[in-house]
């Protein structure tokens, strides 16, 4: 027998995790998906500038130390005629640099879009277990909450929440708890999408041999919920929560240009597009356009990707 040759009887030893993900369906989907992989690279491109804005902005927009007025309505790329600094972006009437302003209020806009997706997704996925599994009146006044929830638009919900959540938080607060109101606002005007999709996996699991074997030895319906049946209803639910995710930024960019959404101390994409929209007609196009085209990017960058997962997940479509 040659020095190479294995002896018959070796053992095989498993391929590592490494290995395993890089040859699943998933991945495989992935790399022979060119849009994913675009969209992917534009939402991690993103986030990590955001992120990283301290590190990469070249001035910090909300120090009023580092403002000069001078330096207001300087065009991209110009130098500006009193100074002679000059911006990638361009400055605002503040002369604030457009591109620091990006930078920071993307860091507000994806730190809510995800608090409001994760809250939705925690409310939805407890109440959507609870209605297919117990049934009953619980399944029946979880479900026709959803229902006279689902009659009115989610920016309509989320904005009488705010400004009754709002109403309740003393003055001195308001401006501190914006954000946070914000975060429950969104979150609580989303969770019915996820309530739904998990009460109609839940009632499909829950008539399996696997669920009725944990029945009969004696599993608690809690135990049966989160250990049995939450792991085989997650695939429709990380798809809702990677869409959600846009529709979040989104909603909170509305809620924000509306004015009643993040506080000007803290601005957010959607609070820069409306100051940008006070000068669009006054020839200063790039306050509103360069904020405006971030926005975009985002929100398509992760519906994309969530319209990929949701085609990788499905086994029909395969």
């Amino acid at each position: 027998m040659a020095e190479t040759d294995m002896p018959s009887d070796a053992p095989i030893r498993p391929p590592s995790r490494i290995k395993r993900a890089w040859e699943s369906d998933l991945a495989w989907s992935f790399r022979h998906t060119p849009v994913a992989m675009i969209s992917a690279f534009v939402v991690t491109l993103l986030v990590l500038a955001a992120l990283l804005a301290p590190l990469i902005a070249p001035h910090n927009p909300f120090d009023p130390a580092t403002l000069n007025l001078m330096n207001g309505f300087t065009p991209p790329g110009e130098a500006n005629a009193f100074t002679g600094d000059s911006f990638l972006m361009g400055t605002d009437d503040q002369g604030r640099d457009v591109f620091s302003t990006i930078l920071y209020g993307m860091r507000i806009s994806l730190f809510v879009g995800f608090s409001a997706v994760l809250l939705a997704l925690v409310i939805g996925v407890v109440l959507g277990l609870l209605a297919g599994y117990l049934g009953g009146w619980t399944e029946t006044i979880i479900m026709r909450v959803a229902d006279v929830q689902l009659t009115f638009p989610a920016i309509l919900v989320a904005m009488l929440i705010f400004g009754i959540a709002k109403g309740i938080t003393p003055p001195e607060y308001r401006d501190q708890m914006a954000i946070w109101v914000l975060i429950l606002a969104i979150g609580l005007s989303d969770w019915v999408q996820f309530a739904r999709v998990v009460r109609g996996a839940t009632l499909v699991e829950k008539s399996r041999e696997y669920v009725q074997a944990a029945r009969l030895i004696g599993r608690s319906p809690f135990s049966i919920m989160i250990r049995h049946i939450l792991p085989n209803v997650l695939n429709p639910v990380l798809v809702i929560a990677t869409i959600s995710l846009a529709l979040a930024i989104i909603a909170e960019a509305t809620l924000s240009f509306l004015g009643v959404g993040a506080p000007p101390t803290k601005p957010s994409l959607g609070t820069l597009i409306r100051i940008g929209q006070e000068f669009m007609f006054s020839g200063e196009w790039w306050i509103l356009f360069f904020p405006a085209l971030t926005l975009l990017a985002l929100a398509l960058s992760i519906n994309l990707l969530g319209d990929w997962l949701r085609d990788a997940l499905n086994p029909k479509l395969r």
